[in-house]
């Protein structure tokens, strides 16, 4: 720290001291009680009964009033504002006032009985029965609040969500238990078209073009038929192209691609072979090894070996069709029948005690917590009734399983308040609670072995084990659920799959790089996640992931391949997730780009100030906006003139115009034409911003708010409820701690687990 940052940190923290609230009140009185009455209530906001003496007791209302100073919003411009100095030191005097109130009494807020929304139901199956197979698609898409779909309030329960569930858990137990019954069948999987489909497939030969990756469940140990259709212009006067099957990674067999006459401008084939597979998940790639480099283990230039590019294979998979089981031999001994079937009993023993001990285990993990007799005494009963019927052992757990699946306290997330506890007080949630918020925070699903031990022993609320599990479980790939689930709705990359840019303007837009720019911001956020890096790192890293399509799309040079890797940068205009294709995308229209989304989306998403939403009398913008971005910068300035939009406007707006030299797809532009991009801007109070280095730069400037505002966030979507003026206190407790580790990804995480949101818990009044 310089001599000069000190002093002024010495300085502002004198005034903070010298503050008292007799001279708050003054202030307040001088300066804001003229609009913030009784009479006007300007904003919904009275100060009259609110005084500054009595901060604690009004608590909602003074969080408006801090959320609005911190930001120089009030006064507004034009109206009289206190001096810097008395100014700079009122915003952290507030803020102390009222984490004192909250650390006096604290509020944790009360939860309420959360559903388990598709993706936590999906790993939720899959952690406890070893069964990764997309559970969820066959259950209703779940509603949304406070921008996550995990929110207890809005996951309702419908008759219908009830009819899937059922029809789910019957079909996962058979698969899982191996008593399903299935007829021949046939099929398809679809491979991937256009520029770099089929390629770097890292699971597949360095050497291999035009391929195919899939993973499938097969039901039973049977046979079964593979059929690659093959497809493309077939190379004249050279040695055909070779077609490499592969099962788990070893070839199964290879084929020559032959056509009949050399004359045929397309053609299209079928190679079939039928094999002998046992059940569980097995991987079935195809391609075709690169001219010249038949021999596995070639190197790629920009991969893992050496030397000059392959030709182009001309050849790709158009699809594979599986077919079966044909002649089936048995269940086979899966991963899941092995997570299942702990015991089994003997010829002439009795099947009941190995089927509790069955039940028991599943049950235990199923619903998070030690199974007492009566979780386990209709499980009985359903296995009695399932062996009847089924006649054998596996039936009558499968129908046991099936019950499990459906049970409230497996589909639920309760908090149970503990007897003699007053209503209304506060306690701490129990140690199983506590693995269960930690676990589907963490994991979007339930605990694993090790953290249920832990908290069945009473050990996780000891600060150095429950740091030691926040580290071992985002350490563990089970963390990718933050970056699907939480990253892709806070950085709204779920809509990158449904954007649709306008064909004719954006001709460069594919499938292939839809793919590739959500690929880039999940890598970028797992790196983040894993490595343990600044989170500042989402508004200005110098590094970034991108694969050969992604980087010539950027104008990034010396990028060769199509796998991805992580990428130094240099310069302003690529760095932190502002300038990632995805981002730039979805706060773009079909047909241009749009600087009041992406100063909307900044707003919202990086500075946790979102306007409100615009008057029901705003005229749509004039359409010769959409011809240029000069006549767009135009109409937004006529736009502005209005005084009921001005007052949002002046915020959204120069910060999308910092970004307007992106195009709708991401691509940086310097011209529109022949017209110079303007991608400058005046922020409230003079500050101006110039392009997306300046805009960088004055966001770092406000990392404060950034850090709350992804605290906010992640709060928000750890508890699975909006925030409340209350849970402001514990924001800033998290933004602090982060800060004071450097703003490491963990520490954020782990103050999110030590907050008192988190930790605490109201007792729900009857």
């Amino acid at each position: 720290m310089n001599v000069t940052t000190a002093l002024a940190l010495g300085l502002a923290v004198s005034a903070v001291r010298a503050q008292t609230p007799q001279a708050a009140d003054a202030m307040v009185k001088r300066y804001c009680i003229g609009c913030h009455n009784d009479k006007l209530k300007t904003g919904g906001v009275s100060l009259t009964t609110a005084p500054a003496t009595a901060i604690g007791g009004n608590a909602a209302t003074w969080e408006k009033v801090l959320r609005k100073m911190r930001t120089g919003e009030m006064p507004p411009v034009g109206l009289p504002r206190p001096d810097a100095a008395a100014y700079a030191a009122f915003v952290p005097w507030l803020e102390a006032r009222l984490d004192r109130a909250a650390a006096l009494r604290p509020e944790p807020g009360a939860t309420v009985t959360h559903r388990l929304n598709r993706a936590e139901y999906g790993n939720a199956v899959r952690d406890l029965l070893t069964l990764d197979l997309d559970n969820a698609s066959s259950l209703p898409v779940d509603d949304s609040g406070y921008g996550f779909d995990n929110i207890g309030d809005v996951l309702t329960v419908s008759p219908l969500h009830m009819e899937k569930y059922l029809a789910t858990a019957r079909r996962v137990a058979r698969l899982a238990v191996g008593t399903i019954r299935l007829k021949p069948a046939l099929e398809r999987y679809n491979a991937r078209r256009g520029p770099g489909a089929g390629e770097g497939i890292d699971e597949l030969p360095l050497n291999m073009r035009g391929g195919i990756l899939l993973k499938r469940y097969f039901p039973v140990d049977a046979d079964y038929s593979i059929l690659v259709r093959v497809r493309g212009d077939p190379p004249v006067n050279r040695p055909p192209p070779l077609l490499d099957l592969r099962i788990d990674g070893r070839r199964v067999q290879r084929f020559e691609a032959k056509i009949s006459t050399a004359e045929e401008a397309q053609y299209t084939r079928n190679f079939e072979l039928r094999i002998p597979l046992t059940a569980g998940f097995h991987e079935i790639g195809a391609g075709f090894l690169s001219e010249g480099s038949k021999a596995e283990g070639v190197g790629i230039p920009g991969r893992r070996g050496f030397g000059p590019p392959p030709p182009a294979v001309p050849v790709a998979v158009d699809y594979i069709a599986i077919g079966g089981p044909f002649d089936p031999t048995g269940p086979g001994e899966t991963e899941s029948r092995k997570r299942i079937f702990l015991c089994r009993p003997a010829g002439g023993q009795a099947e009941e005690p190995c089927a509790e001990k069955i039940l028991a285990s599943l049950a235990r993990r199923a619903y998070r917590r030690p199974v007492a007799e009566g979780d386990l005494a209709p499980l009985r009963k359903l296995f009695a009734e399932g062996r009847r019927d089924g006649g054998s052992f596996d039936h009558g757990v499968e129908m046991a399983l099936r019950a499990i699946l459906v049970s409230p306290n497996f589909l639920f997330r309760v908090e149970r308040t503990p007897r003699a506890t007053a209503p209304g007080s506060v306690h701490r949630i129990s140690d199983l609670e506590l693995a269960s918020r930690l676990s589907f925070f963490l994991w979007s699903s339930i605990p694993d072995e090790d953290l249920l031990q832990t908290a069945t022993s009473g050990k996780l609320r000891d600060p150095q084990v429950l740091r030691r599990q926040v580290r071992r479980m985002l350490a563990d790939r089970k963390s990718w659920a933050l970056v699907e689930n939480f990253g892709g709705q806070w950085l709204q990359l779920r809509n990158v799959a449904g954007w649709k840019p306008d064909p004719d303007k954006y001709a460069a837009f594919d499938e292939s790089l839809r793919t590739a720019l959500q690929r880039e911001t999940e890598m970028f956020f797992e790196h983040i996640v894993r490595e343990d890096r600044s989170v500042l790192d989402f508004i200005d890293a110098d590094y970034t992931f991108l694969n050969e399509r992604l980087a010539r799309h950027y104008g990034v040079p010396d990028v060769r391949g199509s796998y991805f890797r992580r990428v130094a940068l240099s310069g302003p205009e690529r760095g932190g997730i502002l300038t990632h294709g995805s981002v730039l995308t979805v706060t773009s229209y079909p047909t241009r780009t749009s600087p009041v989304l992406r100063g909307k989306w900044i707003l919202e998403n990086v500075l946790g100030a979102p306007p409100p939403p615009p008057p029901p009398d705003v005229p749509d913008l004039a359409d010769s906006a959409s011809s240029s971005p000069k006549n767009l910068r135009e109409a937004l300035e006529k736009h502005r003139a209005n005084a009921g939009c001005a007052s949002c406007h002046a915020h959204l707006d120069p910060m999308g115009f910092a970004l307007e030299n992106y195009d709708a797809i991401g691509r940086y532009r310097a011209k529109e034409g022949d017209v110079e991009i303007d991608a400058s801007g005046a922020l409230p109070g003079g500050v101006t911003v110039r392009g997306p280095g300046e805009l960088k730069k004055v966001l770092m400037g406000r990392r404060d708010e950034f850090v709350e505002c992804l605290s906010e966030k992640l709060l928000t979507y750890a508890l699975g409820r909006g925030l409340e003026h209350y849970d402001r206190p514990a924001v800033r407790r998290i933004r602090r701690r982060a800060a004071a580790d450097g703003y490491a990804f963990s520490a954020l995480a782990q103050a999110i687990v030590d907050s008192v949101p988190f930790q605490l818990r109201r007792a729900v009044r009857p």
